[in-house]
């Protein structure tokens, strides 16, 4: 029997998903869980551990290799830790070490969130064949990870990319990272929601505050809700325009749930772009939908496996941690 599976975890904010991928990017198994982001360390800890426990009792796990994991940020990739923003009991948790006592004698490698979706539409999405890209997750959080020269480009620590905390408001509301105006503040879900109802737009009869039912009534026509959407588009297109002065990108790919808005977000975003990406070299820069979907972060940390000695990605196992 060969060993040819990646278990792969996504851990953000609101859920923990894992998986058995092999090396066409197909799952055979999944498993998931709530995130519970505002309970104690051990709690969030023994999500995760529910979920290895769906793979690791599965006759396919004879066949795994290595385990990629995907976490909101930031992470550290070289010492095994995370401190995601929106999971506030993880600060350094040592989620790689932890893992790794789940799964012995698996290498483990640790990306963050945007790094694994940008690894996940490079290998199987929008991002594929492209030499210079941004993509992004816009959901609960932001998160960015970046292509250059063809290839992910994680960084040291494996945050490279990491736009959602960019400030573009120098003046704008504190960030739970500590900085003021930054794009996560401005264009995630949640934010996208309280700016709707501190604006005065209310939610329906069935209570969906969330920023789907927001982009439902942008879709409608509601002034406030089309405005929280564009206030977010334009924070996401100084976010790109700034990336593109940096580094020269071709192309942002969007993914997450706010990106399922589709053209209420798309739309003045690509506006948006036209305003913010003024210098010749920046100008044909292009706003896509990611296409990896649900799947990108799942994806993105079996691609971070399968490629993480090409690209650098950081591999610690049992017997070194």
């Amino acid at each position: 029997m060969h060993n040819d599976l990646v278990a792969a975890l996504d851990i953000g904010g609101t859920k923990i998903a894992g998986a058995l991928v092999d090396g066409d990017g197909r799952i055979r198994l999944r498993a998931r869980r709530p995130t519970p982001a505002r309970e104690d360390a051990e709690t969030v800890m023994a999500a995760v551990a529910s979920v290895l426990g769906v793979l690791t009792a599965s006759p396919l796990w004879a066949r795994v290799f290595a385990v990629g994991i995907g976490s909101a940020g930031p992470v550290d990739a070289s010492a095994g830790t995370v401190s995601p923003v929106n999971v506030p009991a993880w600060r350094a948790f040592p989620l790689v070490s932890r893992v790794a006592g789940a799964a012995p004698g698996l290498p483990v490698a640790l990306v963050g969130d945007g790094v694994a979706m940008t690894a996940a539409e490079h290998w199987r999405g929008a991002a594929r064949g492209r030499e210079n890209a941004l993509c992004m997750v816009v959901s609960t959080g932001v998160g960015g990870g970046l292509v250059i020269g063809g290839r992910p480009h994680p960084g040291p620590t494996g945050n490279a990319g990491h736009i959602g905390h960019i400030s573009v408001d120098l003046d704008g509301d504190p960030c739970p990272c500590g900085g003021r105006g930054c794009v996560e503040r401005i264009a995630s879900g949640p934010n996208i929601a309280r700016r709707a109802l501190e604006g005065g737009w209310r939610p329906g009869p069935d209570g969906d505050a969330s920023a789907a039912a927001v982009a439902a009534a942008a879709r409608a026509g509601h002034p406030v809700a089309v405005a929280s959407f564009e206030r977010a588009a334009r924070a996401l297109a100084a976010g790109i325009a700034a990336t593109a002065a940096l580094v020269e990108i071709e192309t942002a790919v969007i993914g997450g749930g706010v990106a399922g808005a589709g053209e209420v977000l798309f739309d003045p975003l690509r506006r948006s772009l036209r305003d913010y990406a003024t210098l010749s070299f920046v100008r044909g820069v292009t706003a896509v939908p990611a296409l990896t979907g649900a799947d990108a972060g799942l994806l993105g940390a079996a691609a971070a496996v399968l490629s993480g000695d090409r690209d650098g990605v950081p591999f610690r196992s049992a017997d070194r941690l």
